[in-house]
C-alpha cells in the first residue's frame, strides 16, 4: 500500500501549537499514522461530510482524504467539546 502524503491547514497548525505538549506529542505521532493508514480502524466518518474523525485522548483531530491525489488533509485539531463548532 502506497503512503499518502500530510498535509495540515495553517489554522490546524495553529490550533496544534497552542496544545500542551504531552497532548501535541501524542497527536503528531497520530497524525503521522495517517500517512500509512489514512482509515484506522479507531477512526470514524463524519454524517453529512466527507471528512473523518481521530480521538487522541480529549482531543479530536478532523481530517479528509483525497484518495487519487493520495493525500490527507487535517483541517482540524481541537478539545472533544469545541472542534465540532
Amino acid at each position: 500500500m502506497a503512503s499518502y502524503s500530510l498535509l495540515i491547514k495553517p489554522s490546524a497548525v495553529r490550533e496544534l501549537e497552542e496544545l500542551p505538549a504531552k497532548d501535541r506529542h501524542r497527536i503528531i505521532a497520530r497524525i503521522q499514522g495517517l500517512a500509512g493508514q489514512p482509515r484506522p480502524p479507531n477512526g470514524e466518518k463524519l454524517a453529512g461530510e466527507e471528512k473523518y474523525r481521530l480521538r487522541q485522548g480529549d482531543y479530536r483531530i478532523l481530517y479528509s482524504v483525497d484518495d487519487a491525489a493520495k493525500d490527507v488533509t487535517v483541517v482540524k485539531i481541537g478539545h472533544r467539546r469545541e472542534v465540532y463548532r
